[in-house]
């Protein structure tokens, strides 16, 4: 499989290429295209969330507790004195990137569930749901952020299929399959849960004509 350096320059890569395009064909502004770039990085490390004690999964887990910490600040900012409020920020940050990291790692195996395409749609509603509601983006740049996750998230699983493949050999790896996959067939019980998941975002998502839009 490809490594670390590997999956984030080569998605950074796709990324530039995906804003230069969308800066010169469709106008997006600057900072979005730069958005539309972080986001396809980010993507391209985010299969790699399942693998222990792996540089990509603790800076995964850094990233997301970020908006997390974020999120609980706003939520909480009407209930709590500011000491207080600093304390749960703080706990907010340690238990998405200690607790939930630990926790993450011990209930999944890598190459499962999240190296598939399903695994690919449940984070791409997920960040544009998250950019349509709590960041209050208009449609079109809500699934551009989720469409941006995508783009890297594929090139991670295609790089990890091409790097299971022995040219020198001539054969290929035991490892050939298990990225580029639809589920996780080996694993039911978390691929279902991984479906209902998703499902569970449909109501949530950015107005289906906003994607049309983007895409035309």
């Amino acid at each position: 499989m490809a490594n670390f350096r590997t999956h984030i320059t080569v998605a950074a890569a796709g990324g530039a290429l995906l804003a230069c395009a969308g800066y010169q064909l469709q106008g997006w502004p600057p900072l979005q295209a730069l958005a539309a770039c972080a986001l396809t990085a980010f993507g391209g490390i985010l299969p790699d969330i399942d693998a222990d004690h792996s540089r990509s999964s603790r800076l995964i887990f850094t990233l997301l507790a970020v908006p997390a910490l974020g999120v609980g600040g706003v939520l909480l900012q009407t209930w709590l004195s500011p000491g207080a409020l600093l304390l749960a920020c703080g706990g907010i940050y340690i238990g998405v990137r200690y607790v939930g990291g630990t926790l993450f790692s011990r209930l999944t195996v890598h190459r499962g569930s999240w190296h598939s395409l399903l695994a690919a749609v449940l984070c791409t509603w997920a960040v544009a749901a998250f950019s349509y509601h709590w960041l209050a983006q208009p449609g079109w740049l809500a699934w551009l952020h989720g469409l941006a996750v995508l783009a890297g998230f594929l090139i991670h699983l295609v790089l990890d299929e091409i790097y299971s493949v022995d040219l020198a050999g001539g054969r290929l790896k035991r490892s050939f399959g298990t990225a580029l996959k639809p589920f996780d067939c080996h694993r039911p019980a978390s691929s279902l849960l991984m479906l209902v998941a998703t499902a569970a975002l449909l109501p949530w998502l950015p107005p289906w004509e906003a994607l049309g839009a983007l895409l035309v």
